[in-house]
C-alpha cells in the first residue's frame, strides 16, 4: 500500500507532462482573420505620413481597378522584409496604397529611402483607428479592395516570393 502511495504524484506527473507535449506539438494559427473581408471600406481620411507623398483617404480606393491596402511601420521588420515584393506588384502595374501606423515622418522618410517606394500614398494612422476599423490585428497586413470599395481578401503577415501570384490572381478576380 505504501508503493502505491508514491506511484500516484508519479503518475499525475506523467500524464501532465505526456498532455503538456502533446499540446507543443500542436500547430497553432494565432491569425486572427477581419470581420470587414466582404464588406465596404470604412470611412476614413488620413493625412500624409511623411512630406512629398499624399495621404490616403477612402475616395481614393474607390473607383477604377482594383488596389492593394498596406498597412505597415517602419520599426516592423516583417514588414522590411516584404518590402521588395510590394516592389514586384509595382512593376506589375498593382496601385498599392499605404498606411504607415504609429509612425514618424523622419522615420517613415528613412525607411522608404532604404527600402523603396512602392506606395501611390502614404497616410498616418497614428493612434491605429483605421487599422482596428479595418479589423486588423498586426503588422503588416495587406488587402485586396475592389474598384467599388469593397474588401475582397486579407493578406495577415509579410507578403512573400509566393505569395505574388495569388495577389495578382485575386486583383483580376476583384475586377
Amino acid at each position: 500500500m505504501n508503493r502505491l502511495v508514491y506511484l500516484i504524484p508519479l503518475g499525475v506527473f506523467a500524464f501532465i507532462a505526456g498532455l503538456g507535449g502533446y499540446m507543443l506539438t500542436q500547430t497553432k494559427d494565432e491569425a486572427i482573420p477581419s470581420q470587414m473581408v466582404e464588406k465596404p471600406l470604412p470611412q476614413f481620411d488620413l493625412p500624409p505620413a511623411t512630406d512629398g507623398i499624399k495621404g490616403v483617404s477612402r475616395t481614393d480606393l474607390i473607383g477604377g481597378e482594383p488596389k492593394l491596402l498596406n498597412l505597415w511601420a517602419s520599426w516592423c521588420p516583417p514588414c522590411i522584409a516584404e518590402a521588395p515584393h510590394l516592389d514586384t506588384l509595382k512593376e506589375a502595374g498593382v496601385p498599392i496604397y499605404g498606411i504607415a501606423m504609429r509612425d514618424t515622418s523622419e522615420d517613415v522618410a528613412a525607411f522608404l529611402a532604404n527600402h523603396g517606394n512602392p506606395y501611390v500614398a502614404i497616410g498616418h494612422d497614428e493612434i491605429s483607428a483605421i487599422q482596428f476599423e479595418l479589423g486588423s490585428s498586426g503588422l503588416p497586413e495587406t488587402f485586396v479592395i475592389d474598384g467599388d470599395g469593397v474588401i475582397r481578401y486579407q493578406h495577415i503577415g509579410d507578403i512573400r516570393e509566393e505569395h505574388v501570384p495569388m495577389l495578382l490572381e485575386l486583383l483580376e478576380q476583384a475586377k
